[in-house]
Formats: structure tokens, sequence, C-alpha cells
């Protein structure tokens, strides 16, 4: 399943994507990762969430992310779900765009089918302005 979470600044998706982590840390029988720009909320993520601080920016475009997702998976065969903290800081500016959610939603459908892997994707942005394709994906 890949899922999203969008909305402007400010609006708590943080918050929920780090209690849904937290939530699912308890029940779950795999590993958990929950990718964000910073180490700022690496103390809110629960210790066997494993933190990863994938930068401000470094990587160009949703082809980058979604290789760095592919080495996070070949370093452990058991993760079990990603969590994404704010896509839009983590690409550079303007790389997430319409088009950009879209082909990466359809890389990690074929993810969730190959590695049994799920993923929850936060985003910067008016849910009103998504394509269907993704509001259907909303959480």
């Amino acid at each position: 399943m890949v899922q999203f979470m969008a909305g402007m600044k400010g609006e708590g998706k943080t918050r929920k994507l780090i209690d849904m982590a937290n939530n699912n840390a308890k029940t779950t029988d795999g590993n958990l990762v929950y990718i964000d720009d910073d180490m700022r909320h690496s103390r809110d993520v629960h210790r066997d969430i494993r933190y990863v601080d994938a930068g401000k920016g470094e990587l160009a475009n949703y082809r980058e992310f979604i290789g760095f997702v592919l080495g996070i998976l070949s370093q452990n065969s058991d993760i079990k779900h990603i969590y994404v903290d704010g896509l839009n800081n983590i690409l550079e500016a303007n790389a997430v765009t319409n088009d950009a959610l879209i082909k990466l939603k359809h890389r990690f459908d074929a993810l969730v089918k190959t590695a049994d892997v799920a993923f929850t994707i936060s985003v910067h942005c008016d849910k009103d302005s998504l394509p269907d394709e993704i509001k259907a994906s909303l959480v």
C-alpha cells in the first residue's frame, strides 16, 4: 500500500506521521523506517524505528529518491513500512510535481508487491491540487 498525507505547512502532518509510525512499531513483526530531512524529530520516533536523515534538498528528483529508498531496502529485507516526512524538503525545490508524485507512486506500488513493504509519504501542498490518482491514496 502506498499512502499520501497532504496539506499545507503547519497542519500537523509530521505529528500524525510520527504517531502512525510509533503505533505501528508496537504491533509490527518487521522493521520500520522513518525518513526525514534532518534530525529534529529523531527523539520523537520510537527507538525501534530506524530514523534516516535524507538531508535538505540533496536529492534532485523522484528518481534519485527511489534509488535512495532502494538502497535502504537492499540493506534489510525485513522492512515492512517506510514513512517519509516532507518529501518537498528532501528533494530539491520544485521537484515535487503532480507528474513526479504519480511516477513515484507507480514505482512504489511495484515495490509493495515485490518487497512486501508499505509507504506513507507526506507532502506539502493543497490537497485539491493533487491528481485524482494521488487523492485516492490520501490518509
